[in-house]
């Protein structure tokens, strides 16, 4: 007894037959080409299209954080520090004298909310400060802004990675002013992306990229 049902269309349907998996690889297709996108945009920058809703400035060319040859570090109690130790995390840097003026509060306290902002990605997060010269920190400041990781640098060798090269003329005071008025975010690669001006930064717009950038990457 022929127990082959027909197919909709009168005709029998052949035994093994199977339906086809296009649609399975249509799903997965649009799944993968947003990824695919924004990691695009995001590590070729040239890429991007005009009037970009970015409020910071990408650094061109990115620079890699510099390793502790080139960039001697230490703790303010004097330990060597390795900036590449923090790979892995989104990095929000800020530069200033230890006595810390007003200016300087104000770029602490900006990337301190930014930071405490972002909800369950705080932990992708670390806070450094650079510390260009020797004086002390007053004890409301580190206070205020536990949690940052505060390094003495020398001002002349930390302008190699923070500066432009078109910046990086003068003396060491000149070189402090110029990167007192910015703060800066390096990516979970370790790599300088993004500068922003300083104290006379917008906190919101601030906070915003660095949620847009944490939403986009799936790296740190």
């Amino acid at each position: 007894m022929n127990t082959t049902r027909p197919s909709p269309s009168g005709s029998p349907a052949q035994p093994g037959a199977t339906r086809s998996n296009m649609p399975l690889y249509l799903i997965i297709l649009s799944c993968i080409v947003p990824i695919l996108a924004a990691a695009l945009l995001y590590y070729v920058p040239s890429l991007r299209p005009e009037g970009s809703t970015n409020y910071g400035a990408f650094v061109q060319p990115q620079r890699p954080l510099p390793s502790s040859d080139s960039l001697r570090l230490t703790t303010l109690d004097g330990q060597p520090f390795d900036l590449t130790s923090l790979r892995g995390k989104w990095l929000l840097l800020t530069s200033d004298g230890g006595a810390c003026p007003d200016s300087c509060a104000r770029k602490l306290h900006f990337t301190r909310n930014g930071h405490a902002s972002q909800g369950k990605n705080v932990g992708r997060i670390q806070r450094v400060w650079f510390v260009t010269d020797d004086q002390p920190i007053p004890e409301k400041v580190m206070e205020a802004y536990k949690g940052t990781v505060m390094l003495r640098a020398d001002p002349k060798a930390l302008s190699e990675f923070l500066l432009d090269d078109a910046e990086r003329v003068g003396d060491a005071v000149a070189l402090e002013k110029k990167m007192d008025s910015y703060l800066w975010i390096v990516d979970p690669n370790g790599n300088l992306i993004m500068h922003y001006p300083g104290n006379q930064s917008d906190p919101v717009r601030f906070r915003d990229d660095l949620a847009k950038l944490l939403h986009a990457s799936s790296i740190g």
